[in-house]
């Protein structure tokens, strides 16, 4: 990995913060019988990039034991977000604009991966800019999710009006997808990695290049929005466009155990290279620097234990 995320110098002169988190973590397990403490994280629905990470992160905690991760579905950021301010989740994945605009009362592992902001229309469409949706029947995604917050936000930098200017209506990214190629709808919008699955493009949809809004989101909300390009041929056949890209936090709750946290710190920097989901291979990867730019949530002290241990 880069950054030397698994080329450390040995210690030998003292016992490491991570030797000592590590003690933590498993006088922790102890105290739980033999089990690891369960952390219960929001993802989201089935399909998305927030599921997989979710189901990757669990995996990997499984095998080195240290703790326990247990996904949980739910309709996205703003739910997840609701349940943590409410006690009923231990950690959720986030997109950061959600979590900005929020104001919770929570405090971040680390930035994990971008999500890109796609909108799509038929390949037939005489659709060919995101201003021409006016009058249009534009799906924004799963009502309660970041994405959708996120897709709203561009439809207004464009000057479109979701409740006057547009028939709006809420999918999951799959069902959306179905909408869209039986004409049920003339426009979806979704967040997700790059290539997300189970989308059919260039044959049954066609992207639109929404990235020039990226300068003015920032500047309408205040918020750091990436102008992000999907690749040509990151699906077969077809040119690359630019998109808006939005960061995903891992958040939690500020009741949350230190040695818990300390452990899921460990699990990303030390199986980096297992928790990139499918919708991120080539496109992103973990280290230091980007965990820890989570812009106005502050990152928990045992977390940053764990980085300063690992790369000083």
């Amino acid at each position: 990995m880069r950054d030397g995320v698994h080329d450390r110098s040995p210690r030998t002169a003292m016992i490491s913060r991570r030797a000592l988190f590590g003690l933590a973590g498993a006088l922790m397990v102890g105290a739980c019988a033999g089990s690891p403490e369960a952390v219960r994280l929001g993802s989201a629905r089935a399909g998305g990039l927030f599921h997989e990470i979710a189901q990757l992160l669990a995996r990997v905690a499984a095998e080195a034991d240290t703790v326990r991760i247990d996904p949980v579905i739910t309709a996205g950021s703003e739910m997840n977000l609701d349940l943590l301010a409410r006690g009923e989740l231990d950690a959720a994945l986030c997109l950061a604009d959600a979590a900005h605009a929020a104001h919770p009362r929570v405090l971040a592992i680390g930035r994990l991966y971008e999500a890109y902001i796609y909108l799509a229309v038929r390949p037939d469409s005489p659709i060919q800019r995101i201003e021409e949706l006016r009058g249009m029947r534009v799906d924004l995604g799963v009502a309660g999710s970041g994405a959708a917050r996120t897709a709203e936000r561009l439809l207004r930098t464009a000057g479109l009006d979701p409740v006057s200017d547009l028939a709006i209506s809420n999918r999951a990214v799959a069902e959306a997808a179905d909408a869209l190629y039986a004409g049920a709808v003339d426009a979806i919008l979704w967040g997700g990695g790059v290539p997300t699955p189970g989308v059919d493009i260039p044959a049954r949809m066609r992207l639109l290049d929404v990235g020039d809004l990226a300068a003015p989101m920032r500047e309408k909300y205040a918020f750091t929005y990436d102008r992000l390009v999907i690749p040509a041929n990151a699906y077969p056949g077809a040119p690359a466009v630019s998109t808006i890209g939005v960061a995903n936090l891992l958040l939690v709750a500020t009741t949350i155990d230190d040695a818990a946290v300390a452990a899921i710190t460990e699990l990303l920097l030390r199986y980096a290279d297992r928790v990139v989901p499918r919708q991120a291979l080539g496109i992103h990867f973990l280290d230091r620097r980007w965990l820890v730019d989570t812009g106005t949530i502050p990152v928990h002290p045992a977390a940053i234990e764990v980085l300063r241990d690992w790369h000083g």
